[in-house]
């Protein structure tokens, strides 16, 4: 994939998102990676599914990567491990 098609989610609506994926895809994108952290995953997977389901039929979940990034705690010393998913959507 030569170009960065990602969609970074975080606190905006769903809705700004889906809204994003569809962008991407109408401008000629194959693929688009949607990337959440933390509590944002919730509202990833609903970005997908209401993609998919509601505008998109033709495009399909071609994978999903889940991990675990570390990052420091301000003001510590100690580390918090942060749940990362990334879904990567194919037309």
């Amino acid at each position: 994939m030569s170009e960065n098609n990602s969609v970074l989610i975080g606190r905006k609506p769903v809705m700004n998102y889906v809204l994003a994926c569809i962008t991407l895809f109408h401008g000629g994108a194959k693929e688009v990676n949607i990337k959440a952290r933390g509590r944002a995953i919730s509202r990833a997977v609903d970005v997908v599914e209401i993609a998919r389901r509601r505008f998109l039929p033709d495009v399909k979940v071609q994978k999903i990567n889940i991990g675990t990034e570390q990052l420091q705690v301000e003001g510590s010393n100690a580390a918090s491990n942060i749940s990362t998913i990334e879904i990567t959507l194919t037309r």
